[in-house]
């Protein structure tokens, strides 16, 4: 058996790369939205439908950028998953608002409806909710929460690129949605996101939060004669160079998408024996969603068990890592936010989850041998 290491994850490598790249820097424009810009962006609009996208530097810029447009501040609460990434509490606690730490679904790593709707105050402004693994939250009862209280649903869509609730593309549900392109996700350019919008006065006013707070991209389509300070704003437009990687990327979406999705059958095909017979959970998807394959989780009954694996895994050159550790009980969610409710299911789930190695370049073989070493731990 090969001893070679199996990385967790490596970027994809688009084909038109290099010719995008060099086709930039031999324009004299490479910054921010020129034709790469333009041809990424008209492609991201296919993939899911959305109205209006603006790309962004990052996941984290678009998810600022929603803070700005919601105009949140100081007394307003924005509940937020406890078992996420930093940036998607982050993003809210800036504009002044409280974090509220809402919990989630064990079986998927969702929020909760019954633990937001337990949360809810008169504060409320908006809900940021996650689809961990690119596996749609469940949002028929957040959109119906959202819609009994007047309270906006942000879509932190990072990992949900092409998935879908009921037919409907994740990160067009809510008001607003946000995409990653950092190099972990299935499409990337080393660092990048994207605002998607279904309202046009929304979008008009992103497009100057995005340049500075400045009419600038009006100015460059001639319905302005000057440009100047219209609004806050900041330096969320990427670079044409990274629009030129992404444009390259998203040409092959599907190709990506396809590689990733053998290795995810794969490991669901291959575990539940395994499973069943060590009291493991594994991911699921529940029957009205179509996921991205962007990660693949199982759950072990304890902690040290989860680590016992993980660091079995490496002995066998296989890196297999945790994820993330609960907003509530960091530092600045102790600061920044509050939990009235404490947040169990997130603490337990992060104590036992564990995620495999997922990338469309692993081959048959090296699937193979990370299911052998999987199937050969006794948790």
């Amino acid at each position: 058996m090969s001893t070679d290491r199996i990385l967790f994850n490596r970027p994809y490598r688009a084909r038109g790369e290099l010719a995008n790249l060099e086709a930039v820097l031999a324009s004299d424009h490479s910054h921010g939205d020129g034709p790469f810009t333009a041809s990424a962006t008209a492609k991201l609009r296919a993939i899911t439908e959305a109205p209006h996208a603006l790309l962004t530097t990052s996941c984290t810029s678009a998810l600022e950028m929603a803070g700005l447009l919601l105009e949140l501040g100081p007394g307003d609460e924005v509940i937020v998953p406890s078992f996420a990434f930093t940036s998607t509490a982050t993003s809210m606690a800036l504009r002044g608002a409280t974090c509220v730490f809402a919990d989630i679904d064990p079986a998927t790593g969702n929020l909760d409806p019954a633990s937001v709707a337990a949360v809810i105050t008169p504060r409320t402004r908006a809900v940021v909710v996650i689809h961990y693994g690119g596996v749609a939250a469940d949002m028929s009862g957040l959109l119906e929460l959202a819609d009994g209280h007047g309270i906006v649903l942000v879509e932190d869509n990072a990992h949900g690129l092409g998935g879908r609730w009921r037919g409907r593309p994740l990160g067009t549900i809510g008001t607003l949605g946000t995409l990653s392109f950092h190099d972990t996700k299935n499409v990337h350019c080393g660092e990048g996101g994207a605002l998607l919008m279904s309202d046009r006065i929304l979008m008009d006013r992103a497009e100057i939060i995005r340049e500075k707070g400045t009419d600038r991209a009006r100015f460059l389509r001639g319905t302005v004669d000057k440009y100047s300070w219209q609004d806050l704003g900041s330096s969320y437009l990427p670079s044409e160079l990274n629009a030129a990687v992404l444009d390259a990327q998203l040409d092959e979406f599907d190709l990506i998408q396809s590689g990733r999705h053998r290795v995810w059958d794969a490991y669901a095909a291959a575990l539940p024996d395994w499973a069943a017979r060590n009291d493991v959970r594994l991911m699921t998807v529940p029957p009205d969603r179509e996921h991205t394959a962007h990660l693949y989780f199982l759950r072990t009954p304890t902690e040290e068990r989860r680590d016992a694996l993980i660091r079995y895994l490496a002995g066998l050159g296989i890196a297999a890592p945790f994820h993330y550790v609960p907003l509530d009980s960091s530092p600045a969610g102790l600061k920044l936010g509050r939990t009235p409710v404490p947040c169990v299911r997130s603490h337990e789930f992060s104590r036992t989850v564990l995620r495999l190695p997922l990338w469309p370049g692993l081959t048959d073989e090296q699937v193979s041998r990370i299911v052998d070493a999987v199937t050969t731990f006794r948790v």
